[in-house]
C-alpha cells in the first residue's frame, strides 16, 4: 500500500525539499562530482550516530540576514538611454545563544540601504531620513537581474557582524551556524554552513539511500564536493519531521580548507548541536528546519528594515523633488 505524508512546512512556504519521483529525494541532480570515501569507503556508508564524548559547546552564534526590495526605479539618461534601479534595504545580524545557561540574545544587528544600478549617471538618494548608498552594477544591468546584486554586500555585511559578536564575548570554543551555504564566508573559523531546503541531489543512488534510514539526530558521512564553490558536506535530521523520507533532513557544510579530520569533527559537533534548535511544528511553519534562534533573529531583522510603504512614499517624493529641480 502507497504510503502518503504531509511535508510538515507550511505549503505557503514551498516544501522543504523539491522531491522527485518516488519521494526518494531532490528531483534535481547536480552536475558536481562527489568524493563519498572521505570518512568510511562509499560501500560502507551508514547513518552515523553523535559520539558518546562529544557535548555541544557552551556558545552557539547564529547569523543570518533578511533583505526587501523598496521600490522599482528607471532613469532617462541625457543620451536619451534609460537604466533600470532597485532600492533595496538589508540587515544582518547574530545570536549569541549560552546553551549551558538557556539564554539567547542579540549579539549584533546592522541596517544598510543600497540603490542598485548599472546607470552611470544615478547618485544615492536620501528618502527623508534614510540614505541609500549607490551600488553600481556591471553590465547592462537588467531589472531581472537587480535583486542578486544584494546577495554579496548582505554576505558582508553578516561576516563583519559575525566577527565583531566573537571578539565581544568568546573564548574560541564556540561554533558559528550561518543560516544558508557558506558561499564567500569559508574563512570564519569554527563555522558551518546550514542549508535547510534541498533543491539538488548530490549523491549516488547507492549513498543517497541512506539519507532516509537517518533517524533523529543522526548523520551521513562526510563527503566533499568536487568544484570550486564545494567543500565538505553531510546530511543530517532533525527532530520533529513527518516521517516523510527527506523531511526534517538538512544539510550542513563547512570549510574546504579544513582537514578531513576537522571536517568530521565539525559533522559530529552538528549532530550534538543543531538538534537542540530545531523548531516545533506549533510555532513555525517551517518546522523542524527553521531553527528557533533564526525565527526570533528574521523577525527581529525584518522589524528594523522599517516601514515599506513609507520608504516608497519617501523614495517617490525625493526623486519627483529631483526631476523638478534639476
Amino acid at each position: 500500500m502507497t504510503r502518503v505524508f504531509v511535508d510538515a512546512w507550511d505549503p505557503s512556504y514551498g516544501s522543504s525539499y523539491e522531491g522527485g519521483e518516488g519521494g526518494d529525494g531532490p528531483a534535481s541532480s547536480s552536475s558536481q562530482q562527489v568524493d563519498v570515501d572521505v570518512e568510511v569507503p562509499g560501500a560502507e556508508w551508514a547513518p552515523i550516530d553523535v559520539p558518546t564524548a562529544v557535548r555541544a559547546p557552551d556558545v552557539v552564534f547564529l547569523v543570518d540576514g533578511v533583505r526587501r526590495n523598496d521600490a522599482q526605479l528607471w532613469t532617462a539618461e541625457e543620451d536619451g538611454t534609460s537604466y533600470p534601479g532597485l532600492a533595496a534595504s538589508y540587515a544582518a545580524g547574530v545570536v549569541r545563544c549560552d546553551l549551558g545557561r538557556g539564554l539567547a540574545e542579540l549579539a549584533a544587528a546592522r541596517v544598510a540601504r543600497g540603490l542598485f544600478t548599472a546607470s552611470p549617471s544615478m547618485e544615492e538618494l536620501n528618502a527623508g531620513s534614510v540614505r541609500y548608498e549607490i551600488h553600481r552594477v556591471s553590465g547592462t544591468g537588467e531589472a531581472s537581474k537587480l535583486p542578486a546584486a544584494v546577495q554579496p554586500p548582505l554576505t558582508a555585511l553578516e561576516i563583519e557582524i559575525s566577527a565583531a559578536a566573537r571578539d565581544g564575548g568568546s573564548d574560541g570554543a564556540d561554533l558559528l551556524i550561518v543560516d544558508g551555504p557558506l558561499r564567500n564566508r569559508r574563512q570564519l573559523p569554527r563555522t558551518i554552513g546550514y542549508v535547510k531546503t534541498q533543491q539538488k541531489q548530490y549523491l549516488p543512488a547507492a549513498q543517497q539511500a541512506v539519507v532516509p534510514r537517518l533517524r533523529p539526530g543522526q548523520r551521513t558521512p562526510v563527503f566533499q564536493i568536487l568544484s570550486v564553490f564545494g567543500g565538505w558536506t553531510w546530511y543530517l535530521r532533525l527532530p520533529g519531521s513527518s516521517g516523510a523520507p527527506w523531511s526534517g533532513v538538512v544539510r550542513v557544510e563547512c570549510s574546504p580548507e579544513l582537514s578531513p579530520d576537522q571536517a568530521i569533527e565539525l559533522a559530529d559537533l552538528s549532530g550534538a548541536t543543531l538538534p537542540r534548535l530545531a523548531s516545533s511544528a506549533y510555532k513555525d511553519p517551517r518546522a523542524p528546519q527553521n531553527l528557533v534562534p533564526i525565527a526570533g533573529l528574521e523577525r527581529r531583522l525584518r522589524g528594523m528594515l522599517g516601514d515599506a510603504r513609507v520608504l516608497h512614499r519617501a523614495l517617490a517624493r525625493e526623486t519627483a523633488r529631483t526631476r523638478l529641480t534639476s
